[in-house]
């Protein structure tokens, strides 16, 4: 994906089941004019034909896309905040570092290349954060089960 085209295309998530193609576009239309929509669908097993939850605009200019990501992200969408961020932007931050982005956003696409192992390391860290936030809480700490993530088995 070239820099253009990732800083216009953005990643729509935390769709509700009743929100339709027609829904995404007339939400996001007012901010520029969208060259393509992509809302997916389960293609097989018992989901088959039901919505996946999320979808990709693509908007003309990546000035409108900034537009749309800053206005929509957040916004409520039949009782669910949206998720929207670049559709090569990478995501592992928990809701309390929403504020404080680890990565270098002047510049999105280089969050999804060339980041195998580091994002896999990134996706560890951020479930151990997240399992650590949990115990803090007092959320269910007795009856949660460490797991090893490095090793794929239990300790």
């Amino acid at each position: 994906m070239d820099d253009d085209t990732c800083e216009s295309r953005l990643y729509v998530g935390n769709l509700d089941q009743r929100i339709t193609e027609a829904n995404v576009i007339k939400m996001f239309s007012p901010y520029g004019k969208i060259i393509s929509e992509d809302f997916l669908w389960h293609t097989r097993g018992p989901k088959k034909g039901e919505p996946r939850g999320y979808a990709f605009i693509q908007y003309e200019t990546k000035e409108e896309a900034q537009m749309a990501r800053t206005e929509m992200n957040g916004k409520m969408a039949f009782g669910r905040p949206l998720v929207v961020r670049y559709a090569c932007e990478k995501y592992f931050m928990d809701a309390k570092d929403r504020g404080k982005c680890p990565f270098d956003l002047k510049n999105p696409c280089s969050l999804g290349s060339g980041m195998g192992q580091t994002s896999r390391i990134a996706k560890i860290a951020a479930i151990k954060n997240k399992l650590k936030a949990l115990e803090q809480e007092g959320c269910g700490a007795k009856k949660l089960k460490r797991t090893s993530f490095s090793s794929g088995h239990k300790d």
